[in-house]
Parts: structure tokens; sequence; C-alpha cells
């Protein structure tokens, strides 16, 4: 893989969609790997595209969500997704899902690039409180923590491994990334 430093942007759905057969191989590169992110084998890259079609890129065209790619010499190597489909109670909170970087590209700074732009998508949009869940003892876990991410917990037994072999359980992550704005402060 070249050693070119990682193009970021955020896709539209159209663009998205343009591109499904790209996110479909890295989601299934990940989940081939081992990652944990709600599939299990057999996994197909047919799959995978599915989820982006069905899932993320109608959110994307309803503005609750935000997908961003991390490129390497025109090759897709990363992605996560702003989710801020909230309730009415909760307008300062966002989610992290889906942070994904090709196995032959992590340990490049990748994911942490990836976060700093949702980070900063988030506090534009006056998020405040930015929430995760991941695998506990998964390599991410080390990496949100890093990040300023607090662990609050862990749930046991929480999904099934992508092997089939075990449950495992996922670690509940938080970040307050800015003081609320003067409206939510008010409450």
């Amino acid at each position: 893989m070249s050693a070119h430093p990682p193009v970021l942007s955020s896709l539209t759905a159209a663009e998205a969609e343009a591109r499904l057969s790209e996110l479909g191989a890295l989601l299934h590169a990940c989940v081939a790997a081992g990652a944990s992110v709600n599939f299990v084998w057999p996994f197909t890259q047919a799959e995978a595209e599915l989820f982006f079609a069905r899932k993320v890129l109608p959110a994307i065209a309803a503005g609750t969500r935000t997908l961003w790619i991390a490129e390497i010499d025109g090759r897709v190597v990363g992605t996560v997704q702003l989710d801020v489909d909230t309730p009415p109670n909760q307008p300062h909170r966002a989610e992290v899902t889906k942070l994904l970087v090709h196995p032959e590209a992590r340990r490049r700074g990748i994911a942490r690039a990836l976060m700093a732009a949702l980070e900063d998508r988030a506090a534009a949009l006056e998020r405040s409180l930015i929430t995760l869940d991941t695998r506990t003892g998964d390599f991410a876990e080390p990496l949100y923590a890093s990040l300023g991410y607090v662990a609050i917990g862990t749930i046991p037994d929480y999904c099934i491994d992508p092997a089939r072999t075990r449950l495992d359980a996922t670690t509940i992550m938080y970040k307050t990334i800015r003081a609320p704005s003067a409206g939510a402060a008010s409450l």
C-alpha cells in the first residue's frame, strides 16, 4: 500500500451509491479480519453493499447521518459515520457508527483522522456528547480511550462474534466535545 497520506471526504447519498462496491468491499474485508460490526459469517460482499444501500444511504439523504471515507491513491481504506437521528430530548447527542479501516491500511492514523472529522462535524451541529459502543477488549477500545472517550461500563454477552464461536461483551463509551449551546445549558 502507498505511503501517501489518506484523503478524507464526506459523501452525499448519490456519491455513496456510486461507490457501493468499494464500501461493501471495505466492510467485507473488515469482517473477514474479525471486526465485530454487526455481521457474522457467512457474509458476502453483496450483503455488505446492501447494508450501505438500505441503512446508510437513506439516512444520509434524510440528513441524519454523515459518512466519511478515507482514500489512499483513490482506494477507499476507511469509513466512519456520525448518526444524529436522536429523539427530541437528545438534540445535543450523536453516535459514532462503523469506524472501519481496511486491515492492510491500519496503524497509519486513518481511524484518528476519521474520528477528528466526525468530532468537528458533531461540534458544528452543536452535538456536545458523542456515544459509541465497541467490542470489549478489541483493538478499537484503546484507540477510543486515547481520543478521550470514557468507558462507562460493559454489557456481557452482547453479541455473537463474526465467526459464531462465542458471545462477546461490548463497552459503552462517551466523549464530551464542547460545552452545550446556550439553549441547552438553560434547560
